[in-house]
């Protein structure tokens, strides 16, 4: 069955932890976003991995260098997840992959703005990479571009699980879902609706 992942990419911690909380009984990832990350430091890592131990944290490290270096840190905070960008350098690649393989987590390269996401995604298999991220940067999302293209392209060049974020809401997740992702990521149509619960509720059940 595909995942919901929640993406927490306001500024405080009290804010996340209470949005991640009404969203609860219908997500499977909360994804500590990299604003987040920036503004409250590992511990808001601690405190999301505490107050939801049923739930897979995913910190959006979006790392572009020393990968077992920030892998490591977020994984001993109570971090399952972790993202590397797909344009940084192979051995920042594998660093993390070797240390998610040490604590047993997961790294999921981030293929936003990798211009050949084709050849990108099967370097990222025989590197050992866990998780293939399709990604749409909300800059991108402003000038018209969709992740649905770039889904297909990842999809058929890769047996790897694909995640994929970028401006997914209730009236394009079809669309999305037609390429079977293993993961959906969602953002503000969640955490900007007027009522948080029925929004992850509609789109958990659309799914």
């Amino acid at each position: 069955m595909t995942k919901l992942q929640l993406a927490l990419d306001m500024l405080e911690t009290k804010q996340a932890l209470h949005v991640a909380g009404l969203a609860a009984p219908w997500i499977d990832i909360i994804e500590i976003g990299t604003p987040l990350l920036k503004h409250e430091g590992i511990e808001v890592v601690k405190r999301l991995a505490s107050a939801f131990p049923d739930k897979t944290i995913l910190v959006d490290t979006k790392t572009m260098d020393v990968g077992a270096y920030e892998a490591k840190f977020c994984f001993e905070a109570g971090a399952k997840i972790v993202t590397v960008l797909g344009v940084a350098d192979d051995n920042t690649i594998i660093g993390a992959v070797t240390c998610a393989n040490r604590y047993g987590g997961t790294v999921m390269v981030d293929l936003i703005n990798e211009p050949d996401k084709a050849q990108r995604v099967r370097q990222l298999e025989q590197l050992g990479v866990h998780v293939a991220g399709v990604h749409s940067g909300i800059d991108q999302q402003q000038a018209g571009h969709s992740p649905l293209e770039d889904l297909r392209i990842v999809r058929r060049n890769t047996d790897l699980p694909v995640a994929v974020a970028g401006g997914i809401n209730i009236a394009n997740i079809d669309a999305i879902l037609a390429e079977r992702p293993e993961t959906i990521i969602v953002g503000g149509a969640i955490t900007s609706a007027e009522n948080v619960a029925e929004a992850a509720q509609a789109i958990k059940e659309k799914m």
